[in-house]
Protein backbone atom coordinates (compact mmCIF):
# COMPACT_ATOMS: atom_id res chain seq x y z
CA UNK A 1 0.00 0.00 0.00
CA UNK A 2 1.05 3.41 -0.99
CA UNK A 3 1.35 6.03 1.64
CA UNK A 4 0.04 10.09 -0.03
CA UNK A 5 1.27 12.92 2.50
CA UNK A 6 -0.70 15.88 2.36
CA UNK A 7 1.20 18.75 1.52
CA UNK A 8 2.23 20.92 4.94
CA UNK A 9 0.26 24.04 5.66
CA UNK A 10 2.30 26.99 5.29
CA UNK A 11 2.22 29.82 7.65
CA UNK A 12 1.10 31.90 4.99
CA UNK A 13 -1.69 29.68 4.13
CA UNK A 14 -3.07 29.91 7.60
CA UNK A 15 -2.43 33.69 7.50
CA UNK A 16 -3.97 33.61 4.22
CA UNK A 17 -7.45 31.73 5.65
CA UNK A 18 -7.57 33.51 8.87
CA UNK A 19 -8.18 37.03 6.88
CA UNK A 20 -10.27 35.50 4.75
CA UNK A 21 -12.67 34.63 7.65
CA UNK A 22 -12.32 37.93 9.16
CA UNK A 23 -13.36 39.87 6.27
CA UNK A 24 -16.25 37.60 6.10
CA UNK A 25 -17.00 37.83 9.43
CA UNK A 26 -16.69 41.75 9.82
CA UNK A 27 -13.99 41.05 12.23
CA UNK A 28 -11.41 43.64 13.62
CA UNK A 29 -9.03 41.18 15.74
CA UNK A 30 -8.32 37.82 15.41
CA UNK A 31 -5.69 35.57 17.49
CA UNK A 32 -4.80 31.85 17.19
CA UNK A 33 -2.31 30.39 18.99
CA UNK A 34 -0.81 26.55 18.58
CA UNK A 35 1.75 24.40 19.66
CA UNK A 36 4.91 26.60 18.37
CA UNK A 37 2.54 29.01 15.98
CA UNK A 38 1.38 32.37 17.06
CA UNK A 39 -0.75 34.46 14.39
CA UNK A 40 -2.43 37.69 14.97
CA UNK A 41 -4.31 40.16 12.93
CA UNK A 42 -5.88 43.49 13.48
CA UNK A 43 -7.53 45.53 11.26
CA UNK A 44 -6.07 48.85 10.51
CA UNK A 45 -8.59 51.91 9.90
CA UNK A 46 -7.65 54.89 8.48
CA UNK A 47 -9.68 57.33 9.86
CA UNK A 48 -7.60 57.54 13.00
CA UNK A 49 -6.36 61.01 12.00
CA UNK A 50 -6.09 63.18 15.13
CA UNK A 51 -6.00 66.47 12.61
CA UNK A 52 -8.64 66.80 10.14
CA UNK A 53 -8.94 70.27 8.04
CA UNK A 54 -12.51 70.71 7.31
CA UNK A 55 -14.15 73.76 5.08
CA UNK A 56 -16.73 75.14 3.69
CA UNK A 57 -17.47 74.08 -0.13
CA UNK A 58 -17.67 76.91 -2.01
CA UNK A 59 -21.28 77.83 -3.97
CA UNK A 60 -19.63 77.22 -7.19
CA UNK A 61 -18.11 73.95 -6.55
CA UNK A 62 -21.32 72.77 -5.39
CA UNK A 63 -23.49 73.96 -8.49
CA UNK A 64 -21.92 71.35 -11.15
CA UNK A 65 -22.51 68.83 -9.07
CA UNK A 66 -27.04 68.62 -7.77
CA UNK A 67 -26.34 65.66 -6.06
CA UNK A 68 -24.53 67.51 -3.24
CA UNK A 69 -27.03 70.43 -3.36
CA UNK A 70 -29.46 68.04 -2.05
CA UNK A 71 -27.40 67.35 1.45
CA UNK A 72 -26.77 71.15 1.63
CA UNK A 73 -30.41 72.06 2.67
CA UNK A 74 -29.50 74.70 4.59
CA UNK A 75 -27.44 76.26 2.46
CA UNK A 76 -30.50 78.03 0.71
CA UNK A 77 -30.53 80.09 3.72
CA UNK A 78 -27.61 81.80 2.30
CA UNK A 79 -25.04 79.88 4.26
CA UNK A 80 -23.05 77.06 3.48
CA UNK A 81 -21.97 73.41 6.07
CA UNK A 82 -19.69 72.04 7.25
CA UNK A 83 -19.77 68.18 7.10
CA UNK A 84 -18.33 65.16 9.13
CA UNK A 85 -15.11 63.82 7.55
CA UNK A 86 -15.82 60.29 9.18
CA UNK A 87 -18.66 58.55 11.48
CA UNK A 88 -18.42 59.16 15.23
CA UNK A 89 -19.59 61.22 18.66
CA UNK A 90 -19.84 64.89 17.91
CA UNK A 91 -18.77 66.65 20.89
CA UNK A 92 -18.63 70.57 20.83
CA UNK A 93 -16.10 70.71 23.79
CA UNK A 94 -12.86 68.89 24.66
CA UNK A 95 -14.64 68.24 28.75
CA UNK A 96 -18.02 68.32 29.51
CA UNK A 97 -17.15 70.90 32.32
CA UNK A 98 -15.67 73.10 29.49
CA UNK A 99 -17.01 75.89 27.48
CA UNK A 100 -18.10 74.68 23.59
CA UNK A 101 -15.05 75.36 21.05
CA UNK A 102 -17.45 77.79 19.21
CA UNK A 103 -20.55 79.06 19.33
CA UNK A 104 -23.80 80.69 17.16
CA UNK A 105 -22.62 84.12 16.00
CA UNK A 106 -18.53 83.13 16.50
CA UNK A 107 -15.94 84.28 13.94
CA UNK A 108 -13.44 81.36 13.30
CA UNK A 109 -10.29 81.60 12.32
CA UNK A 110 -8.35 79.28 9.89
CA UNK A 111 -6.79 76.43 11.79
CA UNK A 112 -8.79 77.07 14.68
CA UNK A 113 -10.58 74.01 16.64
CA UNK A 114 -14.10 74.12 15.82
CA UNK A 115 -15.43 70.51 17.54
CA UNK A 116 -13.78 67.17 18.32
CA UNK A 117 -15.07 63.88 16.59
CA UNK A 118 -14.47 60.62 19.04
CA UNK A 119 -13.84 57.64 16.45
CA UNK A 120 -12.58 54.28 18.46
CA UNK A 121 -11.37 56.18 21.49
CA UNK A 122 -9.30 58.62 19.35
CA UNK A 123 -10.71 62.25 19.58
CA UNK A 124 -10.32 63.74 16.44
CA UNK A 125 -9.77 67.84 16.33
CA UNK A 126 -12.04 69.18 13.13
CA UNK A 127 -10.55 72.58 12.45
CA UNK A 128 -11.47 75.54 10.33
CA UNK A 129 -9.96 75.68 6.61
CA UNK A 130 -10.89 79.00 6.16
CA UNK A 131 -12.38 81.94 8.25
CA UNK A 132 -16.08 82.64 8.40
CA UNK A 133 -18.48 82.64 11.19
CA UNK A 134 -21.21 80.34 12.54
CA UNK A 135 -24.67 80.74 11.93
CA UNK A 136 -26.06 77.69 13.57
CA UNK A 137 -24.72 74.77 15.15
CA UNK A 138 -26.23 71.46 13.36
CA UNK A 139 -25.55 68.77 15.59
CA UNK A 140 -26.36 68.04 18.97
CA UNK A 141 -23.67 67.24 21.36
CA UNK A 142 -23.00 64.15 22.32
CA UNK A 143 -24.54 62.48 19.61
CA UNK A 144 -23.62 60.13 16.74
CA UNK A 145 -22.89 61.55 13.41
CA UNK A 146 -21.94 60.12 10.46
CA UNK A 147 -19.84 61.01 7.64
CA UNK A 148 -20.78 64.07 5.06
CA UNK A 149 -23.92 64.88 8.03
CA UNK A 150 -24.08 68.42 8.49
CA UNK A 151 -22.02 69.86 11.97
CA UNK A 152 -22.79 73.53 11.61
CA UNK A 153 -24.11 76.04 8.99
CA UNK A 154 -21.74 79.01 8.14
CA UNK A 155 -20.97 82.11 5.93
CA UNK A 156 -18.20 83.53 4.86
Amino acid sequence: MKKTTKPQETAFDQVQKFYQFMNSNKLEVIEFSKDNTYIKLVRKHNNAVHQIPVFAPSAHATAGKPSQAKTQAPAAHGGETIKAPMSGIFYRAPTPSSPPYVREGDSVKEGQIICVIEAMKVFNEIKAESNFVIEKVLQENGKPVEPNGALFLVKN
